[in-house]
């Protein structure tokens, strides 16, 4: 969330991003009359303190002097006080939860590089990298490959498991593990520390990466414990410093997060139903980077390269897009999304679609999390942090099968991914055993 501060000292700055993401600023002038509300409570609390104070020290100078019954009128003043402080501050710890509510409504600062615009349709592409497959071939999408090449079952999973699962088969196994160990081993030269996190995180610890209110359609909930399935690494990964005031020698802290990613879509009815592009369960290798606040737009830039430089060396035509204000999520200030070429998609016509997001969130998730550094003058600052998908496992294998797909049927492994395939180098060009 934003901090407080910010709004109390430019609350015009915070309703003009609002503003920008088509959103009445309303909510800025409820949750500073709500500050002033609990800012009345604490005064109120902090004054019925000092009268207590005063007077258990009239009690002590009363009985010193014999003077009982001035003592018990003074005893019974002193509790009328106690339990006057305890409705006070109920009160106040009342109207700091409605606050802090509120406060998690309104989205961060927008980079002032954020096109306007009402939705996904109107956001901004910024290039495109690689050539578009042109085939002599009548082509066939990832679900046809995949059966005819038995790397999927489709069918068995949803008797099993439900619509939005798959079981992944001979060489689709090792790819997914391929082009994990492919983002790991890239990120690892450039120095990412290695973490595979819990699956799973408690309420406290989730909150401070994403409104629950905003992912109630995406979040499973372990049903009687205080916990959740993690849809990406990013959570545990931004929880990992909570409450922590961390070594300035430590930042930048790069970290490349492994994990499975539970989903439920259940705000994405009707769409991509079939096959594996939205799944409730697939494979992240995850960027994430702790950093100075001055240091965030130069490692923003840097973990996109990141991501475009993996799909470069796969071979996958792809394009970058600005996320426009009134798609942008609320906890990012600036977000680009990374689409690659899926041949397969809109009727076998082809479509670019969103494989990776990167975002620079600045210091809103470390409010939440009160994550900070120490400063050379000895204050304490909000780290930033930005995180960035490296490769998930389902959507290229998807864009690897209908990319590299060949006349006779087989579909070719992109030469970087050889070391990690057993030898595999193009799947069905021999007959499987």
């Amino acid at each position: 969330m934003l901090d407080i501060n910010l709004l109390r000292e430019n609350p015009a700055l915070v309703k003009a991003s609002e503003k920008k993401r088509g959103r009445d600023s309303v909510l800025v002038d409820e949750v500073l009359s709500l500050d002033a509300q609990w800012r009345t409570e604490l005064k109120k609390v902090e004054e019925l303190k000092h009268r207590r104070n005063v007077v258990s020290q009239e009690i002590n100078v009363a009985k010193k002097g014999k003077q009982e019954a001035q003592a018990q009128k003074k005893i019974k003043e002193m509790q009328d006080v106690a339990g006057s402080i305890k409705t006070e501050e109920a009160q106040a710890e009342q109207l700091l939860h409605q606050r802090n509510a509120k406060l998690k409504q309104i989205g961060n600062i927008l980079d002032k590089s954020v096109p306007e615009g009402k939705d996904e349709s109107e956001n901004k592409e910024i290039k495109k990298v690689g050539k578009i497959p042109k085939f002599t071939f009548p082509i066939k999408d990832h679900i046809e490959l995949a059966l005819e090449l038995d790397l999927i079952d489709l069918e068995t999973a949803a008797q099993n498991s439900g619509a939005r699962f798959y079981y992944l088969k001979n060489e689709a196994v090792l790819l997914s593990q391929a082009l994990q160990r492919f983002a790991i081993d890239r990120l690892r030269k450039k120095n990412y520390a290695l973490f595979q996190t819990p699956f799973m995180l408690n309420k406290a610890a989730l909150e401070g990466g994403v409104n629950l209110s905003e992912f109630e359609d995406t979040l499973y909930k372990i049903e009687g414990e205080d916990l959740y399935l993690i849809a990406t690494s990013e959570h545990p990964l931004v929880a990992l410093k909570k409450d922590q005031v961390l070594d300035p020698k430590s930042l930048p802290l790069k970290i490349c997060g492994v994990s499975a990613c539970f989903r439920k879509e259940l705000g994405s009815h009707g769409r991509d139903t079939k096959g594996i592009f939205r799944v409730h369960q697939f494979n992240k290798v995850e960027q994430i980077v702790y950093c100075r606040p001055e240091d965030s737009d130069a490692y923003f830039k840097e973990i996109q390269k990141n991501s475009e430089e993996l799909f470069k060396e796969l071979g996958i035509p792809f394009r970058v897009v600005q996320i426009c204000s009134g798609d942008i999520g609320n906890k990012q200030a600036l977000q680009y999304d990374l689409e690659a070429w899926f041949p397969g998609q809109n009727e076998k016509k082809g479509t670019y679609r969103e494989v990776t997001s990167c975002s620079n969130c600045t210091n809103y998730q470390s409010i939440t999390l009160n994550t900070k550094y120490l400063k050379e003058d000895g204050s304490k600052e909000y780290v930033h942090i930005l995180n960035n998908t490296a490769l998930t496992d389902t959507r290229p294998i998807i864009a690897i099968l209908e990319n590299f797909q060949t006349k006779k049927g087989t579909v070719k492994i992109p030469k970087v991914l050889w070391p990690y395939m057993s030898g595999v180098k193009e799947i069905g060009k021999e007959k499987k055993k």
